[in-house]
């Protein structure tokens, strides 16, 4: 009888060369049972969600599920008659994500192998349900399995002793691998969207979760044809600008960008060897850039590159001895001759299939000892930010509103900032700065003077007379006009004058508040009018003085001439008109 290794293998085998009877794709995908663990655990938080209640799940839960879920699949009896609450639902759960992604896990194979293996031969079943169950469980050591024939994968070897780091980096190495086989596959798209950090957080996660929930595609799809729109669709395709993935452009433009470049190493290099290396190169690069030679991750990610890539020659060298030797094993495929571009079209297709052998060695590889380092929130840093596990990263963020007690230290700081005095800045003042305390104005000063637009528009102004200049400089004219044959005017203001320009101050009102009565504001006016009257008088005698004579005055006139007989037969002597104001000075400065 054989070892458990071997016949864990050959089962794996037999399901990867006879899968196209049962499943629509080839490249479908094995969970281990770290995988399987962590899509039973988000199957549970899916249910609870359902439920009412939060998207998350105590660990003691998760395992007593776990053992519940692998006695079912392997129809084995239940370790006690209790029922769980709602397993059927989480077993419902659990199965729609492993179909949503393309994947399967090793109970699934082993209960297809008897359907998948050649009628032909008839084989046994090659790992009893029990012997299944304990490996799943972890109850056989790593110790405890014997080689076989094929060498084993290093990560059965290395993982009791590697670090935390080394198998978180590890499972990045092929979750990425993953995404080239089977793009699909939503669990390695979470363990490499942010790795190493892009700013595609929890809230880039849930946005890129809801477009593929309402569009009904996969992750990696809504990634893709979100960043193909983008770059391709012009104005008239491009997403809208009120799309939630529109804040996470650069980010996943770099993930998609570097996927592209993974894609061009697979389609371009045809020796598997040769391009498994540069592959997992490419991978290393971006996980050490920044990051110091003595570094945890670096170290590990070293160390990691180096045995996968050994891994793969050595895959690469068995399949090329089983379909050169023996002709068994799986057969590379064979290029439609009708097809166009069939070079380009199967280009990286034996590339493929040994990173699918390896990927399914890593299933088989022995469960992770520490549930709680795989399960909880403790994972290492790969990103530069916190460690966050796949539950956190697929669970919703908590929306705030606003009713949540901010932190004591928070309270009890602003409480502080409230207590302390203000300190004011020093205003330079002017030196009558002790007249007024504050910037602003007092209430009852702004009260009291108000400004013009206050004044109330239902009160009827009063009507407006003629200013006192008018006055003054109309009683200039007329005593200019003295020379005239009208009788001449007084020069001084008549009491009904002065009495009218009382009345006017009167209606107006003071505009001022130092303004005390209307006595003060009346003497005022008679002294600027007395003022105005004087100045008249000097004009006028200055120009008397340059011109011999007043200004309204005619210049000197010729002797009258004899009277003009007119047509009629009536005579009309010439007589003096009246001239206007400022015709002599303008008729003295145009004489020749």
């Amino acid at each position: 009888m054989e070892d458990l290794g071997n016949r864990l293998k050959l089962m794996v085998k037999t399901f990867r060369r006879e899968s196209h009877r049962l499943l629509q794709s080839e490249r479908t995908t094995v969970h281990g049972a770290d995988g399987m663990l962590m899509v039973l655990q988000l199957a549970m938080a899916e249910v609870n969600k359902q439920h009412g209640r939060e998207f998350k799940v105590a660990l003691s839960d998760v395992l007593m599920v776990w053992k519940h879920l692998l006695l079912d699949k392997l129809h084995l009896p239940p370790p006690s008659s209790a029922h769980l609450e709602n397993y059927d639902l989480i077993l419902e759960a659990y199965e729609s994500f492993l179909k949503r992604s393309n994947t399967v896990d090793l109970v699934d194979i082993c209960s297809m192998y008897k359907q998948l293996s050649p009628l032909d031969l008839n084989p046994e079943e090659p790992v009893s349900p029990i012997q299944l169950f304990e490996f799943l469980s972890g109850n056989i050591e790593p110790s405890e399995l014997p080689d076989s024939s094929v060498p084993s994968t290093p990560c059965s070897k290395a993982k009791p002793c590697s670090s935390k780091v080394k198998m978180a980096v590890r499972r990045v190495f092929c979750s990425y691998l993953s995404l080239l086989v089977n793009s699909k596959n939503d669990l390695a798209l979470a363990l490499t969207l942010d790795v190493p950090s892009r700013s595609l957080g929890q809230q880039a996660f849930t946005d890129i979760k809801h477009a593929a929930h309402n569009n009904k595609t996969s992750l990696f799809l809504a990634v893709t044809s979100f960043v193909r729109a983008i770059q391709l669709g012009g104005k008239g395709y491009a997403p809208a600008e009120s799309d939630p993935l529109r804040k996470h452009v650069k980010g996943l433009s770099d993930f998609v960008q570097f996927l592209d470049n993974l894609e061009e190493i697979l389609g371009e290099i045809p020796d598997p060897s040769i391009c498994g290396a540069r592959l997992v190169t490419a991978i290393r690069a971006v996980l050490v850039k920044g990051r110091s030679s003595g570094d945890a991750v670096y170290a590990a990610a070293e160390e990691t590159a180096t045995e996968l890539k050994e891994r793969i020659r050595q895959l690469h060298q068995i399949q090329k001895q089983a379909v050169n030797g023996s002709g068994t094993g799986i057969s590379p495929a064979r290029p439609k001759i009708y097809a166009i571009n069939h070079a380009t079209a199967y280009g990286g297709r034996d590339t493929v299939k040994v990173l699918m052998a390896m990927l399914d060695e890593e299933a088989l590889a022995p469960p992770w000892q520490n549930k709680a380092d795989l399960l909880s929130e403790d994972q290492p840093v790969l990103n530069g930010a916190e460690g966050t596990c796949i539950l956190t990263l697929f669970r919703s963020p908590e929306v705030s509103a606003g009713c949540s007690p901010e932190p004591l230290r928070n309270r009890v700081q602003s409480r502080l900032d409230l207590l302390q005095p203000k300190v004011r800045d020093r205003v330079i003042r002017s030196q009558f700065a002790c007249t007024y305390k504050d910037e602003e104005l007092p209430l009852n000063r702004v009260l009291e003077f108000p400004s013009t637009s206050q004044v109330p528009t239902c009160v009827h102004p009063a009507p407006k007379l003629k200013t006192t200049a008018a006055v003054d400089e109309q009683s200039c004219f007329d005593v200019e006009d003295g020379a005239s044959d009208s009788p001449a005017k007084p020069t001084s203001k008549s009491p009904n004058k002065v009495q009218s320009g009382a009345r006017r101050g009167a209606a107006l009102g003071p505009r001022s508040a130092n303004v005390q009565n209307t006595g003060a504001g009346l003497g005022s006016r008679k002294k600027a009018d007395i003022q105005m009257q004087s100045k008249c008088n000097k004009r006028k005698q200055a120009d008397s003085e340059q011109h011999g004579g007043s200004e309204n005055q005619p210049p000197e006139k010729k002797r009258p001439i004899s009277v003009k007989m007119s047509g009629n037969g009536t005579s009309r002597a010439a007589g003096k008109k009246k001239l206007i104001a400022g015709q002599g000075k303008l008729t003295s400065f145009f004489r020749v």
